[in-house]
């Protein structure tokens, strides 16, 4: 009997042309409202003389800085293929969202190392213009948390500008209560002990970002996809004995990859046999698969190489 194979690849974009004008036109939104916000805090800071408006104004530079790789990761993973990049730059977004996770974890370093500062050496704070100021900051840091949202379930770059947007609504909220409880009491030690509790809760929400950048870095199977799954769902196909050989990776941070040999019944059609498990794989979120089909009986088919 032949040894029989089938190559097919199949590509299909993980959303729709609608979905990515829509999340690029929120991106370049959101830079547009947070370098203005920068610009203000600046000037406040200035104006009042607070290095603390200062620090955050140059935070918030940091996280307009995220948005811009974010948004550089998205045109990336859109990316065409080249002669020496057959999956274009695609891989870059993984990158990306790993640069940003540890961006994060630098900034919830700064908040503490900052906090322990002035703890150790309290300092007068204008309270009201901290907290008007902050209160901005909600507003603005919130109203882009909110565009990005929506997106950020299907793309680990755009959950990480969503946490780093999240975090600083946080920080602003903290520092709205700081500057209310500073105005009414003068205790200027709550200020660095908000700080602490909003690095944690930032840390805590950075870690599994990280984790899932370092993962799919190392092209390990991306979050929500099980093997054992994939594989019973496509032995489940008629005309499918076994699959063997198969691997699953990240090509970008929104599309994924998979290669297998579909082990056939004699006198099978493999052409309506790789059309179904490519559904299967399609519906499984799995939309660049290259398929190979051998004959049940044949040397090859088996777990063991065979050229």
């Amino acid at each position: 009997m032949e040894h029989e194979h089938h190559h097919h690849h199949h590509h299909h974009h993980a959303e729709t042309a609608q979905d990515v004008a829509s999340l690029r036109g929120i991106y370049w939104i959101s830079i547009a409202l947070n370098l203005a916000f920068v610009l203000v805090e600046a000037g406040v800071g200035l104006w009042k003389g607070s290095l603390g408006l200062l620090s955050d104004a140059g935070h918030n530079l940091s996280d307009v800085f995220s948005l811009v790789l974010a948004l550089i990761a998205f045109r990336l993973a859109a990316s065409h293929s080249t002669e020496k990049f057959t999956y274009g730059y695609k891989k870059g977004s993984i990158l990306i969202s790993l640069l940003n996770a540890v961006i994060l974890l630098v900034a919830v370093g700064a908040i503490i190392v900052e906090s322990i500062h002035k703890l150790r050496n309290p300092v007068a704070i204008d309270g009201g213009a901290v907290a008007w100021t902050a209160g901005v900051g909600i507003v603005i840091n919130g109203l882009t948390a909110w565009l990005l949202m929506r997106h950020q379930k299907n793309d680990i770059n755009t959950r990480g500008a969503f946490l780093h947007m999240a975090a600083d609504t946080l920080v602003s909220v903290g520092v709205v209560i700081s500057g209310i409880v500073i105005s009414l009491t003068g205790w200027t030690f709550i200020d660095p002990l908000i700080g602490i509790v909003i690095a944690v809760v930032i840390l805590v929400s950075t870690w599994q970002l990280l984790a899932e950048s370092v993962r799919m870095s190392m092209d390990a199977v991306p979050e929500g996809i099980h093997p054992d799954e994939i594989r019973q769902q496509m032995e489940a196909k008629e005309g499918v004995r076994s699959v063997h050989h198969l691997h699953i990776w990240p090509i970008s941070t929104t599309e994924t990859a998979l290669t297998a040999h579909l082990v056939i019944a004699p006198e099978s059609d493999a052409e309506a046999i790789v059309h179904d498990v490519k559904h299967a794989l399609r519906e499984a979120g799995i939309r660049h698969a290259t398929l190979e089909t051998e004959q049940e009986g044949h040397p090859c088919a088996d777990e063991s190489p065979c050229n």
